[in-house]
């Protein structure tokens, strides 16, 4: 049982940057808007496909269905049998995103959808001028919301944050969101693919048309829960694990390494994907299988390893169930 590499998946927007070829050392894109890099999937028609070592050109669902609990922990393939419950994503916002809620678990599965969407963002390396809407800052009904929309002012009663690398939000089903140009943001979210978009700027595609919005189903889904502050406080640590988010769906750390470390999985019954957003360095693991990493790559660690270690110079997130 060895790290796993999967190939990204590449998404052309229209929102889109080009940092992501770039920074994945990923030739002949560089006139394209690679909005996306999907790095683990296992959503239907943008499936992971294993990149390099025994497993090579598998797709995700195949090794699950292989390998089982010895993949992704017993309890995990208890509950999701072969279909893989995170999706990680590597952002890079060229413009702004449109203003978008996703439905809870309840919600999701009262419209026949097979789980809600729960996420959050941790930002890479962004532009100065970067932000982000997150959260409600001002009570508001439903009527309300689809009131603002009308009216293009529902803006100005979201939340919004200068940001920069190391920035860190959680993103909860009902939370109202947006991704700001200048961005370039690692996503870990539940497995699913819909966001109900109700906001968009009142922009035209390249036909004239205005983008379909589904105002009325994301009031329903809205927390109008108001706060402080939405993003998540912590204290940057060297050599050990820093709690970032803890939920239900998922539990992610951050690394920031700076010489050799062993890294024990000897007490956790579950898979760990293991995303670099910063620097390079060597996943070794109790097998003497060795994987290297660099920046804005992801490797997926078996819920069979016991132990591994970790050489060289780089900030990782470690995410989990």
């Amino acid at each position: 049982m060895q790290p796993i590499k999967f190939k990204p998946i590449l998404k052309e927007t229209i929102w889109g940057g080009c940092k992501i070829p770039r920074i994945k050392h990923i030739s002949g894109l560089e006139d394209k808007h690679i909005g996306e890099s999907w790095e683990i999937s296992e959503l239907d028609d943008n499936e992971s496909v294993v990149d390099g070592g025994a497993y090579d050109g598998k797709s995700l669902s195949q090794l699950i269905d292989t390998l089982k609990g010895n993949l992704v922990g017993e309890e995990n393939y208890r509950r999701f049998g072969n279909r893989f419950p995170l999706l990680i994503k590597f952002i890079d916002a060229r413009q702004d995103l449109s203003i978008q809620v996703h439905p809870d678990d309840e919600t999701a599965l009262r419209h026949g959808m097979v789980n809600g969407k729960n996420e959050m963002w941790y930002l890479l390396d962004s532009e100065p001028y970067a932000s982000l809407r997150c959260g409600l800052k001002e009570e508001l009904s439903a009527d309300d919301i689809i009131k603002k929309v009308d009216d293009s002012t529902i803006c100005d009663s979201i939340a919004q944050y200068d940001v920069k690398a190391g920035d860190c939000f959680y993103i909860p089903a009902g939370r109202v969101h947006s991704i700001g140009a200048g961005c370039l943001i690692a996503e870990i979210q539940q497995t699913s693919d819909t966001t109900y978009r109700f906001y968009d700027y009142n922009r035209r595609d390249s036909n004239g048309n205005l983008r379909q919005l589904h105002v009325r189903q994301a009031a329903e889904c809205i927390d109008y829960t108001v706060r402080e502050d939405y993003r998540q406080t912590y204290k940057r640590e060297r050599n050990v694990r820093v709690p970032l988010v803890e939920c239900k769906y998922f539990k992610t750390s951050l690394y920031d390494i700076d010489r050799t470390l062993q890294l024990d999985y000897s007490n956790l019954y579950s898979f760990v994907i293991l995303i670099c957003v910063k620097g390079s360095g060597t996943f070794t693991n109790e097998e003497e299988n060795s994987v290297p990493i660099r920046e804005c790559e992801t490797v997926l660690i078996p819920a069979t390893t016991t132990t591994l270690e970790v050489k060289g110079n780089l900030q990782l997130l470690e995410t989990y169930i």
